[in-house]
């Protein structure tokens, strides 16, 4: 581990999947479901989930850059959610499903707008991508029962049929980026 580790955060949908993801990359040393970005001061999952609070479902990653790019968290990122969808990934819809890169440093910034950029010039979607690119703003870690909750719970409705087949494709497209 170096002393140069980095944070990102991530809202691509239901934290529970894209936490699922992220605790199996190489490189990502802790990884915190939380909300961001809304107008709340510590709010709940059931503040969250009415959509009043503002706040996005996200990922906090802690990762060490030496190990794993900014540019490959956001590749998986991208893979594993749709950033074409506003407000919606799947049957999950509302404001706290928005796609969203919430970043701590101006060359993170930088990164996240060039990937976009990037990927609307290489026709990848058929559509814009939506994905917001903010200052992480309001940030606060989710309830304790929802944190590792796939790995607690993998037999879980909503982890058989939407999180594992995230965590197989990313394992899938990005071998060489799983932990061993």
């Amino acid at each position: 581990m170096t002393d140069s580790l980095q944070t990102i955060t991530l809202g691509g949908g239901c934290f529970w999947c894209t936490e699922a993801v992220y605790v199996a990359v190489k490189g990502v040393m802790d990884v915190e479901s939380g909300y961001s970005n809304g107008r709340a001061v510590r709010p709940s999952y059931e503040q969250v989930c009415t959509g009043s609070t503002g706040h996005n479902e996200v990922v906090k990653l802690v990762f060490d850059p030496v190990q794993i790019s900014l540019r490959e968290i956001l590749e998986i990122f991208f893979v594993i959610h749709d950033p074409t969808t506003l407000n919606r990934q799947g049957n999950d819809s509302g404001t706290q499903y928005r796609s969203g890169i919430y970043v701590s440093t101006p060359e993170q910034e930088t990164v996240a707008k060039d990937v976009i950029r990037e990927m609307g010039q290489s026709g990848v979607y058929n559509r814009a991508v939506v994905t917001e690119v903010l200052p992480l703003a309001n940030y606060w870690p989710a309830e304790d029962y929802h944190q590792d909750f796939f790995e607690k719970n993998p037999g879980q409705g909503y982890c058989v049929a939407v999180a594992a087949p995230k965590v197989a494709k990313f394992r899938k497209t990005f071998a060489r980026l799983v932990k061993p």
